[in-house]
């Protein structure tokens, strides 16, 4: 961990407003918060389809921050990793207790990022995308033109399960956005995040039939945090949206519940 970070003292990340969706339990059971951070061209709404309210339903106050230009948080053309990563630890710092932060595709590598800078109770990363070589073989047609700034926005087919009905797929593709051309190169460049402030627990959850994300992937980030992926077979890239949503979020909280 870097005690003095010369460069963010001498050029701080600007402010900008972010998004932050919410729902809180009936009862305070103690739990702590769950921060949820979508990935590229994503926004909070993502987890306010199912998961913000199940996870109160289960006594978690659960959280979703749109990354700044994602969902309704103020629009940003020049963002980088560091400043997503910056809007991560800033939600997660506001919040009212230590937070546990969830992170989904490239918000998982975000989130990774934050945890050089927060000191979480836990972290979930949800299909992993941390970049490299790999993520651009693996999805060419997407990846390389995003490299020279073109947009990286995925179809419905490599997003979900053939169980997600057609139409749900279009509707949820037709409002995703994209992350700053400046990002998608950081993240297509494969920066490696420091290791975690205080060493939380960290859990890896995936599936094996991710279009986007391999399982050698899956297996090698969930190696680097000391553990296994846990895996939903059959399911696609974004689990929070797919048909058989709740599994991962059950299995998920099941785990903080145990672990805190």
């Amino acid at each position: 961990m870097k005690v003095i970070r010369a460069r963010e003292w001498a050029f701080p990340v600007p402010p900008a407003r972010r998004e932050l969706r919410r729902a809180t339990p009936e009862v305070d059971e103690g739990k702590p918060p769950v921060l949820f951070v979508p990935g590229f061209g994503h926004g909070a709404w993502v987890f306010a389809e199912h998961w913000l309210e199940h996870a109160a339903d289960r006594g978690f106050a659960a959280y979703a921050v749109s990354l700044r230009g994602h969902g309704e948080s103020a629009p940003v053309k020049k963002a980088d990793l560091r400043a997503y990563a910056h809007d991560v630890a800033q939600a997660a710092a506001g919040l009212p207790r230590r937070a546990v932060i969830v992170g989904h595709g490239a918000g998982a590598l975000v989130t990774a990022h934050a945890l050089a800078r927060y000191p979480a109770r836990a972290a979930v990363l949800l299909s992993p995308v941390f970049g490299g070589l790999g993520t651009a073989l693996r999805n060419p047609m997407v990846s390389l033109p995003a490299a020279f700034g073109a947009g990286l926005r995925l179809p419905a087919g490599q997003l979900f399960s053939r169980e997600l009905p057609a139409s749900a797929g279009r509707a949820y593709t037709a409002r995703l956005g994209r992350a700053s051309s400046r990002a998608q190169w950081q993240l297509l460049a494969g920066r490696k995040p420091e290791p975690p402030v205080g060493d939380p627990p960290v859990l890896v959850v995936g599936s094996p039939d991710d279009r986007i994300v391999s399982a050698s992937a899956l297996r090698r980030v969930a190696r680097h945090y000391g553990g296994a992926p846990l895996l939903f077979p059959g399911m696609g890239h974004d689990l929070m949206l797919d048909t058989r949503w709740r599994e991962p979020i059950d299995a998920i909280l099941d785990w903080l519940e145990k672990s805190n």
